[in-house]
């Protein structure tokens, strides 16, 4: 963190706030709307920030880039009942979420309206905050893709991986988080940024559509 300049710092601190809030609630908005409302009864449903913010997660957000908030509980049962494509909307809720968030900052640029400028002082320039904002919303929604226990691609992959690719995620679903431990911490130490090779590309695309 003692890296980090002043206007950055700032500029990650609003987006961890609004982009984990959004992510979260859009999935409690979901699950809630396809009948579950697990969510609701845990106070999940609002934009609060402090009803989903993870401390450890808040704080790998501002140093590192990226980060997690609080998962939002659901009931599986419930979702399955009222329609067997509902666990797969409910956890892509949340990356759709942060694309949104990142097309409606991209439309100043789009538009011309924001022309580039650095920060001379504190505050960051809105140039830098809408840059940090749209790169921050892509990477969480690209890095909550990855079908990987416990982030929410797992469950989105479900619905359209083969049965024995799907057999082979539930079979790994108990060491997903050390899996991903190691591929983002481990390997990239020895030189192998697996993650980084796959987003990487992705990222890339999506920044140019969005902003050219």
């Amino acid at each position: 963190m003692l890296g980090l300049n002043t206007p950055t710092l700032i500029s990650r601190l609003i987006t961890l706030v609004i982009a984990l809030s959004f992510h979260e609630f859009a999935h409690a908005w979901t699950a809630n709307f396809f009948g579950d409302d697990t969510p609701r009864l845990y106070g999940r449903l609002t934009l609060n920030p402090l009803a989903h913010l993870d401390p450890i997660g808040s704080l790998m957000l501002i140093v590192a880039g990226f980060g997690w908030a609080k998962p939002v509980p659901v009931n599986m049962y419930t979702l399955q009942r009222r329609s067997r494509s509902a666990p797969m909307w409910v956890a892509a809720a949340g990356p759709l979420s942060n694309l949104l968030l990142a097309i409606l900052a991209a439309i100043p640029f789009r538009l011309g309206i924001v022309p580039f400028s650095m920060s001379n002082g504190l505050l960051p320039s809105a140039y830098g905050f809408l840059q940090t904002f749209i790169q921050i919303n892509l990477l969480l929604m690209l890095f909550n893709l990855i079908p990987l226990s416990p982030l929410d691609g797992e469950k989105v992959a479900q619905n359209f991986f083969p049965r024995s690719w799907v057999n082979f995620l539930d079979t790994i679903r108990p060491y997903g988080p050390l899996i991903l431990m190691a591929l983002i911490f481990i390997l990239p130490s020895l030189g192998i940024d697996i993650i980084g090779w796959i987003l990487r590309p992705l990222f890339d695309l999506f920044w140019n559509v969005l902003v050219g």
